[in-house]
């Protein structure tokens, strides 16, 4: 039942009108003292309530990462969120979900190692962008910041990979004004290495009959993957260009391009390899913005191959821009992969290659979640039932 609230005066005179009714029956009616003082007013979020939200979450997304290092400490059952407490803590509900988000991510972390690959030590920070706060309910948005560290890192590889995610943390105040973290809900249309929640799905776009656009050949995922080296001659593009574009805004934006990640439709992955491919070379083709035949982008305009991950694909291949590969482990740097998460026939989410090891791992980085050289066996450990479409470009 819902608790009223009354004013302080209003509160005193129902006490003596009760204490005064009970004397005059000869009966001894007190009033409910214990509900009174466990009850405290709408409670204020001040700057130190503030900066423990951010530690908290801080301790939630650190003990995420943690379960995917090798050593880490979550592998010992231990986390730093359970050592909150008092003013500010998770919720019973919220610790028994993260119990069994650390122990899916402890599977992942086996899943990478029967691939070759091991994190040795990982850092997360998380920064609180926005308080909102409507009565005893509190709305928190954060930037979480992580770099994991590639464990016998060989050649020239990357040592690392890193991320951006953003995350809504919902905190509700109880009668004693204590608050607790009820909620989080990842507000990127992404993948991150440490993120456990259902992904986005994108609807196959309608075509119209005559339209016929080319299917994708699904990709294997399978080692060792047969040779199928690239000739970064014979396009003319600069794939160098391509990675380097990618490297500078995963985390970034380039103003001169929308940004649609939060935005749903799978975000802002396919616009920013386009802008990837552009920046390597790739010439605009001008038309009508939904025929899949025609691609360009900038800030004004966009087709909607140039920013669809369907359509992507759509022009791709028909223009011959593209070729199909039939192991996702022969991408090279400046291809292109492709995932479907719920293997509906419809892609979701695009990816551009910026590294591939001499041991033969390609590196990706993407946007929506922002990510940069996340390598095509993490992204395989984390969704081993996605359907997979790698493309020469």
């Amino acid at each position: 039942m819902r608790s009223r609230k009354l004013s302080r005066k209003r509160r005193r005179a129902t006490i003596v009108t009760a204490a005064a009714a009970s004397v005059v029956a000869g009966a001894a009616l007190l009033p409910n003292w214990t509900a009174g003082a466990s009850s405290v007013a709408d409670p204020a979020v001040d700057p130190s309530t503030k900066a423990t939200f951010q530690r908290l979450a801080d301790a939630v997304f650190t003990d995420r990462t943690d379960a995917l290092v090798d050593g880490g400490k979550t592998s010992r059952n231990t986390s730093l969120s359970s050592r909150f407490s008092g003013d500010v803590r998770v919720s019973s509900t919220l610790s028994h979900e993260e119990k069994s988000a650390l122990s899916q991510l402890r599977g992942r972390k086996s899943r990478l190692e029967s691939l070759g690959e091991k994190y040795s030590s990982a850092n997360t920070s998380v920064s609180l962008d926005r308080t909102r706060l409507k009565g005893r309910h509190a709305t928190v948005n954060v930037t979480e910041t992580t770099t994991l560290t590639y464990e016998k890192v060989k050649g020239n590889e990357p040592k690392t990979t890193g991320f951006q995610a953003h995350h809504e943390l919902t905190f509700k105040a109880d009668r004693k004004g204590d608050w607790q973290l009820t909620g989080i809900r990842d507000t990127d249309d992404g993948v991150a290495v440490n993120q456990v929640a259902a992904t986005t799905f994108v609807a196959a776009p309608k075509t119209a009959a005559d339209d016929a656009p080319p299917a994708a050949t699904r990709s294997v995922t399978t080692l060792p993957a047969p040779a199928n080296p690239k000739n970064f001659s014979a396009s003319g593009y600069d794939y160098k260009a391509m990675a380097a574009y990618a490297a500078k805004y995963w985390n970034n934006y380039n103003p001169a391009y929308p940004n649609f990640n939060g935005q749903g439709a799978g975000g802002d992955c396919t616009n920013f390899v386009s802008q990837s491919l552009k920046a390597g070379g790739w010439k605009h083709v001008p038309g009508y913005t939904d025929d899949f035949h025609k691609w360009f982008g900038n800030s004004d305009i966009q087709s909607d191959s140039f920013v669809g991950v369907n359509e992507f694909s759509w022009f791709a291949l028909s223009s011959k821009r593209v070729t199909s590969l039939a192991n996702v482990y022969q991408l090279d740097v400046g291809d292109v992969l492709q995932m479907d998460f719920n293997k509906d026939g419809s892609k979701d989410h695009s990816m551009i290659v910026t590294y591939r090891s001499p041991q033969g791992v390609p590196y990706v980085t993407y946007h929506s979640t922002n990510t940069y050289n996340r390598s095509v066996a993490s992204i395989i450990a984390s969704y081993p039932n996605a359907a997979y479409y790698a493309y020469r470009t």
